[in-house]
């Protein structure tokens, strides 16, 4: 046997770090799964690491989905940050598109990620056209930038008006600001966003700058403790949109690490999905803090231009589409003032975590946190008290777990423990039922055409909950379901995406000059791809334009071949994707080109999925490890208990049934059928 070369995907959440190890050399592949560590997470990062590759010398490249930025914009921790901008546009941020937390809601709030006196104005203007009406003030910009030095501001953002059209003033001003600033913290909107609209370019532009210090902190301290270990290899991180960059790209554009882990979770379940035959998927991440649903068809994720991470805070950079709700194991249960039993959005996370872990303290947090989803499963003789993933615990407290739901839940809806129970699973699946539903139905998908793909570590409990709650008939367990998306990160490929505003009619599109864009475009994505040293089998370009007939606000994406770019292949593109989203077209009225969109893609070699096929598998019945009472839908039932790893392909078990592995749990509902596919997978049907 030749020495190991790991290649690793690491994806940290809110409860669990996941590890994904893959030995190149030896065609062998491990998991780990370990407690994420609150406050500095590299620690748990190094933790589950050496479980798996305790010599980091033998750690070929690692590649990490994170949420260190995600969760830092939504706690609002991140640095202290300054804006300098066109006169007269510093409320930009604050108004935004006048819209409301709640559709039908009367009233709300929205506090600015930089508050109003950390946004200054400076003299210029560059007019929608391009030409420069006023020349900005280098000077007014220096003091601009001293002020907010003395603030005690981290880091910058420029945001002139009309800079996308052209760049000329906001590049002298970046300049100004980055001859003061003692840091690197600074962004310019037009090199981060050069597309129109300015409450989508600026929020994009301020959240960027005020993520640098946080996530290129986190970065630095990662990479000095991968190195100090004698690791020599790459570090890559996970996109929003699916693919990877280095981690100089990361530190200057962190606003791109939004979403990164789910995204890897959703290309991983894209491929093994693909591959085992299912070209249409929805999938639902369920980890411990949330429960994220994406939908694959025709074996492609869907991308979307932009994303809220909260309300007013807009994204605009290429992510996978995404639905995330407060549904995941540590949501926290409790009946509110009208009598209602409520789950989530509220969690317990990792620490204190599930009033089963037993890590609550009396009189402090027990009182106040009621029960979780986790603690319903435990009471409910789905999870195995004496197993609990992750290594945190080596058992569960089942009867505090019961004492808390009756407590909480029970006793408030006269019910008994176990009705209680159940009730906050229907509750908790009836959320997670409206995601899919958002997803699927409400875009004019048909579920039943799809198949149900659970990952994270609590997905796989509710499997069945879920096929029938939206109608779906087939379920796919992958292999790992707890450690799918830092699977995703060993699978996924490396991404470059531009954007350059056009706002033109296609009948005065400048053709040729669009064509050496996109050209320019290519060599910059190729030379970005070059920076990392990573070996691709093939590059691939995308070309992209946003469309729309004139007096329209919203846009249309129209993907192009590189051999149609010309006006009467832009118009056949553009009817198609009209045609097929509204149904009808509208002639007579002038088509528009708004934005130019390029994606360059390097393959990375995919690793052979045969390698989760079970290499030893036995029968069904010499992987049974034990028999549990369950209680479901009002009784007690009796399931076999199965070694889920074990099983052989082709191996068939019939509900009720559990399957138990170190990332996940299995239930097996009665009327169903789960089989052992050749790539490892549980595929479900009723």
């Amino acid at each position: 046997m030749s020495s190991s070369r790991y290649i690793i995907g690491v994806d940290v959440g809110g409860t669990f770090t996941d590890v994904f190890f893959l030995d190149e050399a030896n065609q062998r592949i491990a998991i780990a799964k370990v407690p994420s560590t609150r406050g500095d997470q590299s620690i748990g990062f190094i933790a589950g690491l050496k479980q798996g590759a305790p010599d980091f010398k033998t750690i070929a490249t690692v590649v990490h989905g994170t949420t260190v930025g995600t969760n830092a914009l939504l706690e609002r921790k991140v640095a202290k940050t300054g804006v300098i901008t066109t006169i007269g546009f510093r409320d930009v941020l604050e108004m935004r598109r006048r819209d409301r937390p709640q559709t039908w809601g009367l009233n709300g709030s929205f506090t600015p990620v930089v508050p109003r006196d950390l946004r200054l104005e400076v003299d210029e203007r560059v007019l929608a056209d391009g030409s420069v009406h006023t020349p900005v003030d280098v000077a007014q910009v220096k003091a601009a930038a001293q002020q907010l030095l003395d603030a005690g501001c981290e880091a910058a953002c420029v945001f002139f008006i009309n800079s996308y059209a052209n760049d000329v003033n906001e590049n002298a001003a970046v300049a100004a600001v980055r001859s003061l600033w003692p840091n690197a913290h600074v962004t310019a909107s037009a090199e981060l966003l050069p597309e129109i609209r300015e409450f989508e370019r600026a929020s994009t532009a301020s959240l960027n700058a005020a993520l640098q210090p946080v996530v290129g902190g986190y970065l630095d301290k990662l990479d000095k403790s991968l190195r100090a270990g004698g690791f020599a290899g790459q570090l890559l991180i996970v996109q929003s949109n699916g693919g990877v960059m280095s981690v100089e790209t990361a530190n200057k554009l962190p606003v791109r690490t939004a979403l990164s882990g789910p995204a890897a979770g959703v290309i991983a379940c894209a491929h093994l999905a693909r591959e085992a035959g299912f070209p249409n998927v929805i999938t639902g991440d369920m980890g411990g803090t949330s429960f994220d649903v994406s939908l694959i068809a025709n074996g492609e994720s869907a991308l979307a231009a932009q994303t809220a991470i909260d309300f007013g805070m807009v994204v605009r950079t290429p992510m996978i589409e995404i639905t995330t709700i407060g549904a995941g194991g540590g949501s926290i249960a409790g009946v509110d003032a009208s009598g209602l039993l409520q789950v989530g959005p509220q969690s317990a996370g990792s620490d204190p975590g599930p009033v089963c872990y037993g890590l609550r303290e009396i009189g402090a947090n027990e009182d106040e946190l009621g029960p979780t989803v986790t603690d319903a499963n435990v009471a409910l003789g789905r999870i195995n008290a004496d197993r609990p993933i992750g290594g945190k615990l080596k058992r569960l407290d089942v009867e505090a777990a019961k004492v808390s739901i009756l407590k909480h839940v029970g006793v408030p809806l006269k019910l008994d423990v176990m009705a209680a129970a159940e009730a906050m699973l229907r509750v908790a699946n009836a959320k997670m039922a409206g995601a899919v539903r958002l997803v699927s139905i409400e875009r004019g998908h048909d579920p039943k055409k799809f198949a149900y793909m659970p990952f994270g570590g609590g997905g796989a409990l509710h499997v069945c909950a879920m096929m029938r709650e939206v109608g779906v008939t087939t379920g796919v367990v992958p292999r790992y379901p707890g450690v799918t998306s830092a699977l995703g990160c060993v699978i996924a490929d490396m991404r470059h995406d531009g954007v350059r505003t056009l706002n033109t009619a296609l009948d005065d599109l400048d053709i040729a000059a669009v064509a050496a864009l996109i050209e320019q475009r290519g060599k910059a994505g190729r030379a970005a791809l070059a920076t990392a040293e990573v070996a691709f089998e093939r590059i691939e370009e995308s070309i992209e334009f946003d469309m729309l007939y004139a007096g329209q606000t919203h846009t249309i994406a129209v993907p192009v071949a590189a051999d149609a770019l010309s006006r009467a292949g832009l118009r056949a593109a553009f009817e198609r994707v009209y045609q097929k989203a509204f149904g009808r077209l509208l002639p007579g009225i002038a088509i528009r080109v708004l934005n130019l969109r390029t994606a360059v893609t390097g393959k990375r070699r995919k690793f052979d999925l045969g390698l989760l096929s079970p290499q030893d598998g036995k029968a069904a019945k010499d992987c049974r490890i034990g028999e549990r009472k369950v209680w479901h839908q009002g009784r007690e039932h009796s399931a076999p208990v199965y070694e889920r790893l074990s099983l052989a392909v082709g191996e068939s078990v019939a509900g009720p049934a559990l399957f138990e592995q170190s990332d996940t749990t299995i239930w097996l509902e009665p009327g169903m059928t789960a089989r052992v596919d050749s790539y490892g997978n549980l595929v479900i049907s009723v």
